[in-house]
């Protein structure tokens, strides 16, 4: 038998032994849907599909940031309440269903319901910047920035410079970005803001086959953005820092995004988020009495705060999101760049429809991605049928995550309407309460919504048989992007 022979031999015999092997482990450790997808690609792609689940097959984090995790938790503990559980006792103002609905979100992600806030909404990255520079220009003790992409360009100039004459003046900024999604930063800028006195730190650093005791699988990202001055004030949303073309990520459309900057007590629980990661991340624990001012009222608005991401037990914000479905009773509008839902999402949406619920879901007309675009496209027949409204965004690249249900209850945050945020991205999402609250986020989305055509039953059938191919081949690794 020649070597190429042999070869060919032994890789016929590997290819079956890794199928084998892979179809007895893999269904123990994921949804069926997950291990359909992961079964196939090493179906026909033994090897390939192999190498690729050591790379991307694992939720888990290694134990050493369970473990600073756990730690960070328990030395906060009797300052908890300071950034945690905020007037908690005074929630029973609220309507019954949304005291339920807290309750859910409070079990969840551990934070409550926090009343006497005030926000604003901003829809534009200059004005983003702006307010954010502007801030840390009046900053006295700390300045905390966690963002996913963190870019120095003509438009976030202004931002480095407040944070170099803010650390200039003895103030200390940490900024802590997702190593994968800031890597040009870390490569170009990072050093010079270290110069300047600015502590900056990378999140989840990417190894490809090889774990060490805090870095976990390599698409794990901390897709997380956060803000926090002298813990006062705050900002969250789908910002980052970054121009509004995002370098021509998307042929040079610009994104949009919205952003609340906040005051008032949930600001507390921004930082805390922060903190958490920062110290999984650094090992560093700064005292609580500094980061953790005594709370104050601003304002009137009512707001939780909602982490989540893999070191919980639950998919906090799919749990969230579906509750908030099956309790709708007229009207559900949201807007999202990536829609793949998994079946709980799926079903949710089918039956607030089916018990008279309109819902609107707005999503760009172009992706940046073209295997999520796609994946995503391939729901549009199950979504139509069910009677969703769904409105192709014309005006860029629509990146603003909002869920609007009735006139009391809004969502805004980080977190896409798919499967990798609810499941392995770390995200960070607000659930607003009230008429008012809901009503600020239900103007930007109507903004969107008249921006957008509306995808007809009749138009969507007309698309050519090879692009249905397209889509029903993304669709089968839905589950895996």
């Amino acid at each position: 038998m020649t070597p190429t022979m042999l070869l060919y031999t032994a890789y016929d015999i590997s290819s079956i032994a890794i199928r084998l092997v892979m179809l007895c482990y893999i269904p123990q450790k994921h949804a069926p849907s997950a291990a359909t997808a992961w079964l196939l690609a090493i179906y026909f792609w033994p090897w390939p599909g192999f190498l690729l689940y050591l790379m991307f097959g694992s939720a888990s984090l290694p134990e050493k940031r369970v473990e600073r995790h756990e730690k960070m938790l328990r030395s906060l503990e009797d300052g908890r309440r300071s950034f945690r559980c905020l007037f908690d006792d005074e929630a029973h103002w609220l309507p019954e269903e949304l005291v339920r609905f807290g309750a859910l979100g409070r079990k969840l992600g551990d934070m409550c319901i926090t009343r006497g806030n005030e926000f604003l909404l901003i829809d534009s990255e200059e004005e983003f910047i702006r307010a954010l520079s502007a801030d840390i220009d009046r900053a006295g003790s700390t300045v905390h920035l966690l963002y996913y992409i963190f870019a120095r360009d003509s438009v976030t100039e202004p931002l480095f410079r407040s944070l170099e004459a803010a650390a200039a003046r003895g103030v200390e900024c940490r900024i802590l970005v997702d190593a994968l999604g800031a890597k040009r930063f870390l490569k170009r800028d990072a050093k010079p803001l270290r110069s300047m006195g600015v502590r900056v730190e990378k999140a989840l650093p990417p190894r490809l086959f090889r774990r060490t005791p805090t870095t976990a699988r390599y698409d794990l990202r901390n897709h997380r953005k956060i803000a926090v001055i002298d813990g006062r004030v705050g900002y969250t949303g789908s910002h980052n820092v970054i121009e509004a073309a995002y370098g021509g990520k998307a042929g040079g459309l610009e994104w949009k995004d919205l952003t609340l900057r906040l005051s008032g007590p949930v600001v507390l629980q921004l930082q805390g988020v922060f903190m958490e990661d920062w110290f999984v991340e650094t090992g560093e624990m700064p005292r609580s009495g500094e980061i953790f001012p005594a709370p104050e009222l601003a304002g009137e608005a009512v707001v939780q705060t909602v982490p989540s991401g893999p070191s919980y037990p639950w998919q906090n914000y799919q749990r969230l999101v579906v509750s908030a479905l099956h309790g709708a009773k007229k009207w559900v509008v949201i807007t999202t760049p990536y829609l793949i839902p998994d079946d709980e999402l799926l079903h949710a949406l089918e039956t607030a429809v089916l018990g008279g619920v309109r819902v609107q879901l707005v999503i760009p007309e172009k992706s940046d991605q073209f295997l999520v675009g796609n994946a995503a496209k391939a729901y549009f027949d199950v979504l139509l049928d069910a009677g969703i409204e769904i409105y192709l965004f014309q005006g860029g690249i629509i990146h603003s995550k909002t869920m609007t249900v009735d006139h009391s209850l809004a969502f805004l945050g980080t977190s896409n309407f798919d499967i990798r945020s609810f499941a392995l991205n770390f995200e960070l999402n607000l659930v607003l309460y009230g008429k008012d609250e809901t009503r600020a986020v239900r103007n930007a989305q109507h903004s969107y919504i008249t921006a957008s055509r509306r995808l007809t039953r009749e138009s969507w059938g007309d698309r050519p048989r090879a692009v249905r191919v397209v889509h029903g081949i993304t669709k089968l690794f839905s589950p895996l992007l």
